[in-house]
């Protein structure tokens, strides 16, 4: 097994960023959902669920700063904030502070978004814990779903595409790319991840706990470009992969200890 593509999305919910190597910190992959953008009434976060127009925005880190981009409006730099009054902020049911980007900035994705909005920066990915039910009482993540690292399978996305056009000769592939994951590999078997929930894997010279299922989401049916949402994959992994209402499909990864992960890296079960 070895590792297919690496990415971040350091925007929740925004575009992806392909890393040819990536270093891996306690919380997740570096500069991974460190950025969030909420609804500036409430706090809570803004995602794909209810905004399609995230897909809108490419974000990138250049010299440790965020650069925004997006059709039709120029492109802003944005630093780390440094000072600013600290904005309560909702995950999940995870409620807690973080520091907000400038004025310029939460103008400008409230422009893209139409829609008043905050961009804010997880300064301390320390706060926020992982479900003790599948980590350990450090664990801690930063502003993704609910865990740090997700990683998803060649393999098990061929498996599924197959079911996908079993049962509706008409539909179209998914890519692997609806799945949002930060670690893909090749060489394992269709749904060999099913396996390794509580094991360890190793990724290069880093060490993971394998915590559990990824439970996919709407998001899955949306194709980013056109921002158009259909029935699948949500539709074949209802039928196939409904495990207590969950669909599954790829699975959360916690850090057993910081390195640097890399495309080509060899994956080992353990």
């Amino acid at each position: 097994m070895r590792v297919e593509s690496i990415g971040i999305y350091p925007i929740k919910g925004c575009r992806r960023v392909e890393l040819e190597r990536s270093p891996v910190e306690p919380w997740g992959l570096e500069g991974d959902r460190r950025w969030l953008i909420v609804d500036a009434a409430t706090g809570v976060a803004v995602t794909l669920r209810d905004t399609v127009a995230l897909a809108g925005i490419t974000p990138s880190i250049v010299d440790g700063n965020l650069v925004l981009r997006s059709p039709g409006r120029p492109e802003l730099t944005v630093a780390r904030p440094a000072g600013a009054d600290p904005l309560a902020v909702t995950v999940w049911g995870y409620t807690g502070p973080a520091a907000q980007a400038s004025p310029e900035a939460h103008e400008w994705c409230s422009r893209v978004l139409d829609r008043d909005v905050r961009l804010v920066w997880c300064d301390d990915p320390t706060r926020r814990p992982v479900n003790p039910r599948y980590g350990r009482e450090s664990d801690r993540v930063s502003f993704a779903d609910g865990y740090p690292v997700s990683l998803a399978s060649m393999a098990s996305l061929a498996a599924l595409n197959d079911l996908i056009v079993a049962d509706n000769p008409d539909e179209a592939a998914v890519p692997i790319t609806r799945f949002r994951s930060n670690i893909v590999i090749s060489g394992a078997p269709a749904w060999a991840e099913d396996d390794w929930t509580g094991r360890r894997i190793r990724v290069g010279d880093v060490a993971f706990r394998v915590a559990k299922p990824n439970d996919r989401c709407v998001v899955t049916t949306m194709d980013e470009d056109s921002g158009e949402k259909g029935k699948e994959p949500l539709r074949a992994l209802g039928r196939h992969r409904n495990v207590n209402q969950e669909l599954l499909f790829a699975t959360y990864l916690i850090p057993d200890g910081p390195g640097t992960i890399a495309v080509g890296d060899t994956v080992t079960a353990l």
